[in-house]
């Protein structure tokens, strides 16, 4: 991980590094902690349940299809039950649940004698990233996104639901590989913290990390590229194209999971693309519970996140389940790939 600042000997865990970023901030309430506790929680079970995909019958599909139409797979639906389960008795402070895997929000929190709900937040997320993946025994992760919903929402409303980027307040990942890793932001910084079996416990391993303003690889699924705009193309061959002076050709490197080839970036830099396709400008990944989190992520560590033509922090989204294409990592990068779009 490139450029993290080194921790301390004594080991930091999760928990005490939230209360100290806490007790830095005299306005905090304590209720973050209480969150990313619960998040941790559903990352440690998720984990436990990947270590022993192949001898609990949770590999393949469930025969169901999701809001976005696609194929579900049992591991998706066993993640997304442990993170809910992870919120359910958490009404009182966190009021809806929004899910990849769920059609519709599940709201929590209980309802107030004046017609709104219990719980000042709202936490997005994408159960299980990359989940085709757990078959042939390859990465997986987890996304997650927290909103601060009005005080006086309306209690069942999608649309005090639909915030930019720029409004959560906390975002992060877990990825599920050799080691476990949680990465997360408040907006004051990225940290990471590796699962350490042994004690069941996170323990910070890098904080403050930062990605480099220019990389070495790109990642993308090169099986679109026929589908893609001419200028996304055209970016993609500059990559691929010789010359020393800017340390290209950049190296492919795709795993099919969003998580670990974003988490690659923080250590050699480049650029992922879900690009827009040629009669589908709206691309494939969502904004609310992939795009958007992880943008806030990498932005926070010096890099960018675009749809090719406008920040991913800046869309106001019109429904939860929107999508949006997506170029995401090294600062430079990132706007060299935009001005190839612009130029189509």
């Amino acid at each position: 991980m490139r450029k993290g600042k080194p921790v301390a000997q004594s080991p930091i865990t999760l928990t005490r590094h939230i209360l100290e970023e806490q007790a830095a901030h005299p306005g905090a309430t304590g209720e973050f902690s209480t969150i990313m506790a619960q998040i941790a929680l559903a990352a440690k079970i998720i984990a436990r349940d990947m270590s022993r995909a192949g001898l609990i019958d949770v590999l393949g599909l469930t025969g169901a299809t999701n809001i976005q139409g696609e194929a579900v797979q049992k591991l998706d639906q066993l993640s997304n039950e442990t993170f809910v389960r992870a919120f359910e008795y958490y009404g009182g402070l966190v009021r809806t649940l929004v899910s990849e895997e769920m059609d519709k929000p599940l709201h929590v929190g209980g309802l107030l004698l004046d017609g709104t709900r219990q719980g000042k937040y709202a936490l997005f997320f994408d159960p299980l990233d990359g989940s085709s993946n757990v078959d042939v025994n390859a990465t997986v992760g987890s996304i997650f996104s927290v909103h601060k919903v009005p005080e006086h929402a309306r209690p069942d409303s999608d649309a005090d639901l639909l915030k930019t980027g720029a409004e959560q307040v906390a975002a992060g990942y877990v990825l599920y590989g050799p080691s476990t890793v949680l990465v997360y932001t408040v907006g004051a910084g990225v940290h990471q913290f590796t699962l350490d079996p042994g004690i069941g416990e996170f323990i910070l391993s890098a904080r403050h990390l930062t990605m480099p303003q220019r990389g070495k690889v790109y990642s993308a699924n090169e099986g679109n590229y026929p589908k893609w705009p001419t200028g996304t193309r055209r970016f993609v061959d500059y990559l691929r194209d010789k010359d020393q002076a800017t340390g290209r050709p950049y190296s492919s490197r795709y795993s099919g999971c969003l998580v670990a080839d974003v988490h690659r970036l923080f250590s050699v830099g480049g650029v992922y693309l879900y690009p827009a396709e040629t009669g589908k400008p709206e691309g494939k990944l969502r904004l609310m519970y992939e795009a958007a989190p992880l943008a806030f992520v990498v932005e926070q560590a010096g890099g960018r996140a675009s749809t090719g033509t406008q920040l991913i922090a800046d869309i106001k989204p019109t429904t939860l389940h929107q999508r949006v294409p997506l170029i995401i990592g090294s600062r430079d990068d990132v706007s060299r790939a935009e001005e190839f779009i612009a130029g189509g």
